[in-house]
């Protein structure tokens, strides 16, 4: 996400989405500056933002003597172009859907079946899936069983299940660290050491 173009003067910052909660073109309203000193002597400025729908801060740096952002936290989340495109989409949509958490952990479901399928274990139902990919060592057990816990909470909300609890943004935000983690396992760290391999 590009960050220059906003003015350190300016009221309010515009983002795409919300860095905590999702929601699309977030009012984020300045409510507070200040600066900070860097033990060898470089001089920071800071704004804090705060979201109106979620109420939480973002706070916005550059250096004393400039105007325009260079620096932004928490930084606005980007899916890794080593995850299969599918599998990618799915995740990102999740991460766009905190504001509906039963939608958002139906899709972690289906960004972990689309990273399994693209390992080429398309048979079966998804619960046959993961414990194939346990089998040959693709992903831990742990792993495994951790990825029946989101299955199972996907078929909570697909099934409309009386006696499953509606879930909360808590809830799919734990669903979206565990795909994430799933996807740097699979997926993100292998490309890596294959680059660094390459490299050496």
């Amino acid at each position: 996400m590009e960050i220059s173009r906003h003015d350190f003067e300016d009221r309010n910052l515009e983002l795409k989405r919300c860095p905590h909660c999702a929601v699309a073109t977030p009012s984020l309203t300045a409510v507070h500056r200040f600066s900070s000193d860097a033990s060898n002597g470089f001089q920071l400025k800071w704004c804090v933002y705060v979201c109106s729908r979620c109420g939480r801060p973002v706070i916005g740096g550059c250096a004393s003597d400039q105007r325009l952002l260079t620096e932004i936290f928490p930084k606005p989340e980007s899916i890794s172009e080593d995850i299969p495109e599918k599998a990618g989409v799915f995740l990102a949509q999740a991460m766009e859907s905190l504001h509906a958490p039963s939608g958002a952990i139906m899709l972690c479901a289906s960004s972990i079946d689309a990273m399994l399928k693209a390992k080429n274990l398309k048979t079966g139902t998804l619960y046959k899936r993961i414990d194939q990919a346990a089998q040959e060592n693709l992903i831990t057990e742990e792993m495994g069983a951790w990825a029946h816990d989101i299955r199972l909470d996907a078929n909570d909300e697909r099934h409309a299940d009386d006696e499953a609890d509606l879930p909360d943004i808590n809830d799919a935000k734990r669903c979206i660290d565990f795909v994430k983690a799933f996807a740097e396992f699979m997926y993100v760290l292998p490309a890596r050491v294959r680059r660094g391999r390459k490299t050496d």
